[in-house]
């Protein structure tokens, strides 16, 4: 009696045991299923927030901006190479806005990109550095340091310079020699279009093709310009009144050129980059100094996405120009009043800071520029 009472007790422990393994085992998997999917799920949300910021608002030229890619060439000689000669470009005059905010080693790089302007039409010219950047190339984080000088120069250059709308810097690479001689090394540094055909955005792939596009847009400029009159202000709304009676914006977001000042003048359709790129233009031809300016802005709609527009100076202060928006496009056809025609012509801070927001960053991580101070309040003729 007492051997089958200790062995009902004994199925009963072991029945209890096997509960309370099988028990924890589903625990376990349950709470691991539960972790699996949840990290994938949040994984999934960062990965759709992502596509969500970057399908917004239109493309600008800092997309197309990027450090490029440094090609190693190392050369074990004594013997160096020919081209090894330190190039600063210093004999090159160059007063811009944003050039004038660079440390001295991007602006040999910017002064490089001056100095051989009519060469690059080509796509294919290599555009010697020299040894100007050994003292850098030395450093553990040469080269880093080195892509950052370049970065800052051709965001510089490509914003002060409206006029040059051919190139493609995605398709630019700087190229290192390196010539060690005993223990001691020369950098020779370069730019040229690496594996790429060219340098060259694909709407003007050859040196004809861009002189005749610069013929073009200079046609426009000389037809626009003939009506200067000397006084600041009625240029300034001349050139504005050109482009906002002209030009017709492109909603679609995808036809060539709408970025730059031969979609803005030549084709007459473009985006907000085109826009403020060709009130640039036209106004430095005038010597009249303005500036372009990136940023945000929120519509009527309350939507925030990418814009561009600009800041004039006259009379020794800044004011804004938005000719995107003095030209808005009238749902049913139509044309706009005459009084929103000039809702951001020289305006100050009191308008632009209601729906604008300019941002000195062009590209990730990119050197932070200033921008003149605006004027609190409009311009007043």
């Amino acid at each position: 009696m007492k051997e089958e009472l200790k062995d009902k007790i004994t199925s009963v422990i072991l029945f209890l045991i096997i509960i309370g393994i099988f028990s924890a085992l589903v625990v376990f998997c349950i709470i691991a299923v539960q972790e699996f999917f949840g990290e994938n799920q949040e994984l999934a949300f960062a990965e759709a927030s992502e596509n969500i910021s970057n399908s917004e608002g239109e493309k600008t030229v800092e997309d197309d901006i990027e450090t490029p890619e440094i090609v190693e060439n190392p050369i074990d000689q004594i013997e160096k190479t020919t081209n090894m000669t330190t190039n600063d470009y210093s004999n090159v005059q160059v007063d811009k806005y944003f050039y004038n905010q660079l440390d001295e080693k991007s602006r040999i790089i910017y002064r490089a990109f001056e100095s051989n302007k009519e060469q690059m039409k080509t796509g294919t010219y290599q555009i010697e550095l020299g040894t100007s950047f050994s003292d850098v190339l030395s450093q553990s984080n040469g080269q880093e340091k080195l892509g950052e000088y370049y970065q800052s120069a051709i965001e510089a250059y490509t914003y002060d310079n409206a006029e040059v709308f051919y190139l493609s810097p995605r398709k630019m690479y700087l190229n290192i020699e390196t010539t060690t001689k005993g223990g001691d090394s020369t950098y020779n540094v370069y730019i040229n279009s690496g594996s790429e055909a060219n340098y060259l955005t694909e709407e003007f792939n050859s040196k004809q093709a861009i002189d005749q596009a610069i013929s073009q847009i200079e046609q426009v400029k000389n037809q626009i310009l003939q009506n200067k009159t000397g006084n600041t202000y009625e240029d300034v709304k001349m050139i504005h009144d050109y482009l906002v009676d002209t030009i017709n914006y492109d909603s679609s977001l995808s036809k060539q050129n709408i970025y730059n000042i031969y979609g803005a003048l030549v084709n007459r359709e473009c985006v907000c980059e085109g826009y403020a790129r060709a009130f640039k233009y036209l106004l430095d031809e005038l010597d009249i100094p303005c500036v372009m300016i990136i940023g945000t802005a929120t519509n009527s709609q309350g939507e925030t996405e990418n814009h561009a527009w600009n800041y004039v100076q006259l009379n020794g202060a800044w004011y804004a120009v938005d000719t995107t928006w003095d030209d808005p496009v009238v749902v049913g056809g139509g044309t706009a009043s005459e009084e929103s025609k000039y809702k951001y012509f020289l305006v100050g801070r009191e308008v632009m800071d209601q729906d604008h927001s300019p941002s000195g960053q062009f590209t990730d991580d990119g050197k932070i520029f200033s921008y003149p101070n605006l004027s609190n309040t409009n311009y007043s003729n």
